[in-house]
């Protein structure tokens, strides 16, 4: 069996690399850790695969059902700065242009379509869908469900949650103990706690009908520690897209 690579972002749900500004094509690859996937119970059914590449023969993919095609954003080589970057110091990027959609799907009687539209710019789930290379670019086939938002600006306040996620603005990290000692780096824990600032359409009951979501825009809320993306806003400001059900409470 031929072992497979993960990147340091894949080992850590929540210290991942975030976008910067979200402008997609400065996201980086992260560097390689060289752990082997002998067995794949400890990653909770997460598999590494290599792309599957489509013949030049095929000039086009029509994704089928709820899918969609998603054309991965080329990792930037270079920094802001122009300085050119090693392989460790790139960034996966979990983000593209819907290029793509299939028909939707049907729940009980209601016919429900696609939540994207070709050239929407989107995130979606990091350990989603099925890469594949076509026409010298790589792609991602991915379900309608595992895209996290669309992003309508560069800035990841203006994300637009989609089906059941909410984005929330991270509280910022505590810079003493309650004793008043200044904290390092290391000894920092990264907050749970956060306000909604925008919140998806809902899920979908037994008929295909929206079902609204119970959190508010404005909640300030406690969410699970190792669930969702993670984003840094142009201001500098920490944020998180996650499902409503990782939310654990509301604060008041």
């Amino acid at each position: 069996m031929a072992t497979s690579q993960l990147t340091a972002s894949s080992i850590s749900a929540r210290n991942l690399a975030s976008f910067e500004g979200l402008r997609l094509s400065n996201l980086k690859f992260g560097s390689p850790v060289g752990v082997s996937l002998v067995s794949h119970r400890s990653f909770r059914g997460l598999a590494v695969k290599a792309a599957t590449t489509v013949a030049p023969k095929y000039t086009s993919i029509k994704p089928l059902g709820d899918r969609v095609l998603v054309k991965i954003k080329n990792v930037e080589e270079k920094s802001g700065g122009g300085i050119l970057l090693p392989t460790s110091a790139q960034t996966k990027p979990q983000g593209g242009e819907v290029v793509a959609v299939g028909e939707g799907k049907t729940i009980g009687k209601t016919k429900v379509g696609i939540s994207v539209q070709t050239g929407a710019e989107v995130v979606y789930s990091k350990y989603a869908g099925t890469e594949v290379e076509f026409n010298g670019s790589k792609h991602l086939i991915l379900k309608d469900d595992d895209i996290v938002g669309i992003l309508e600006t560069e800035d990841v306040k203006d994300l637009k949650p989609l089906n059941d996620r909410v984005l929330i603005k991270v509280a910022e990290v505590e810079e003493k103990t309650p004793g008043g000692l200044l904290l390092t780096e290391a000894s920092k824990e990264k907050p749970s706690i956060g306000t909604v600032i925008a919140v998806g359409p809902g899920t979908l009951d037994e008929e295909g009908n929206k079902k609204p979501l119970s959190i508010s825009e404005g909640s300030t809320v406690l969410y699970s520690k190792y669930a969702g993306n993670d984003f840094k806003g142009k201001d500098g400001s920490e944020y998180i897209a996650l499902r409503a059900s990782d939310v654990i409470a509301i604060l008041s």
